[in-house]
């Protein structure tokens, strides 16, 4: 059974690999024996990072909403490792407001600023699209390859506003529309690449990881747990199996799927 989780001697993509779970989906393709291609904005983090990984393992600059520099991505990559194996869409945006105390008013949908639903557009759809097209085409003509495209339950279900409340009543912040209205299209985006690229070899299913803790305040994570089946929300290192499920031949006959890894929350 090891040998069907094994990724030795693959090469694999991470974009957005500094981020919170891109590193934990590093560190799970690399302890599986992959070389791992850690691509971020930040040149001098992806070349620090890539060496504390366990095998030889690539830093590559990489700004997902632009052609040329996909495109660059993966001429290193081939120059360097001469194929590509696994590529794991995890860039994305989640809205930052920069002022908390406009935060309540531009979140809600009646005034949320077109400007940050088109960036939202650029890098969580656009991206994933250009990332898929350039270094897809090259799996498909190599006749195989594993892309992972990182979702998210709020693909799947709307948010529900409550668990940004305070115990106050008083509500900071109202989860916006673009982050969900991303996410289900990468979900309908990774069914047509299922379906295009599936007599070529190349197998292409989406990840929807749920809420993961990471210094919340303790009112939204006692929200969010109670609405959960588990009663936690996920730990950073929650999905380190999942992405090792469909990075390797464990999901070999899987293809157009949404993996939901979500602690039970989808199930109400």
């Amino acid at each position: 059974m090891n040998n069907l989780f094994t990724l030795t001697d693959k090469v694999a993509i991470v974009t957005g690999a500094l981020g919170l779970l891109g590193k934990q989906h590093c560190v799970a393709l690399a302890e599986a024996g992959a070389h791992v291609v850690v691509a971020d904005l930040a040149e001098t983090a992806v070349n620090t990072f890539a060496a504390t990984l366990p095998t030889p393992s690539l830093g590559v600059t990489l700004d997902v909403t632009c052609p040329q520099s996909v495109q660059a991505m993966q001429q290193t990559v081939l120059d360097t490792f001469g194929h590509v194996d696994v590529l794991v869409n995890n860039a994305a945006i989640n809205d930052m407001f920069e002022s908390p105390a406009m935060a309540a008013a531009q979140s809600r949908f009646e005034q949320y600023p077109l400007t940050m639903w088109q960036r939202s557009l650029d890098v969580n759809v656009t991206g994933v699209f250009l990332c898929a097209q350039i270094v897809g085409t090259a799996m498909a003509a190599q006749g195989h390859g594993s892309i992972i495209n990182i979702a998210s339950t709020y693909g799947l279900v709307a948010p529900d506003q409550s668990l940004y409340r305070r115990p106050d009543g008083s509500q900071p912040f109202y989860k916006s529309p673009a982050y969900p209205t991303t996410k289900g299209a990468v979900i309908a985006f990774t069914k047509f690449l299922a379906a295009y690229w599936g007599s070529a070899g190349v197998r292409v299913n989406a990840l929807s990881p749920g809420g993961v803790e990471n210094g919340q305040d303790a009112y939204f994570v006692a929200n969010y747990s109670q609405r959960t089946p588990l009663r936690r929300m996920a730990c950073p290192n929650d999905y380190q199996g999942a992405v090792l499920f469909l990075a390797s031949d464990a999901s070999a006959y899987m293809t157009g799927a949404n993996l939901v890894v979500d602690g039970g929350w989808t199930v109400w």
